[in-house]
């Protein structure tokens, strides 16, 4: 079964940065298009940024410019490169398929779905 797994979060200081990691161990695939979100705590789940099957990206106004999410191609791998962090960008954030996509294991099997991780904590103090 797919499973999305966040990586990379944790305790830092304001203006300091973190890369976020977004895998699927066990599976590749073909660069589908990714959301990253956060949730704060005792808040509602935020949009963050998308990257879409040709590579182009978006952002919401509160991380344009110092957010910068990729992908690599060959495993589907997704980041999200954090700078100049600040206290209210404290959250799990979580990645997810955009739409649905297909995930390949080592054996060949094809798995088509929509998929989500568990997310990773964030924390950011000034």
């Amino acid at each position: 079964q797919v499973q999305l797994v966040e990586s990379g979060g944790g305790s830092v200081q304001a203006g300091e940065s973190l890369n976020l990691t977004c895998t699927a161990p066990g599976f590749t695939s073909n660069r589908c298009a990714m959301d990253w979100y956060r949730q704060a705590a005792g808040k509602e789940r935020e949009w963050v940024s998308t990257i879409s099957t040709d590579g182009n990206t978006y952002y919401a106004a509160s991380v344009k410019g110092r957010f910068t999410t990729s992908q690599d191609k060959p495993t589907g791998t997704l980041y999200l490169q954090m700078n100049d962090l600040k206290p209210e960008d404290t959250a799990v954030y979580s990645c997810q398929t955009k739409t649905r996509c297909t995930y390949r294991d080592t054996s060949g099997g094809w798995y088509p779905g929509s998929y989500r991780g568990q997310g990773t904590q964030v924390t950011v103090s000034s």
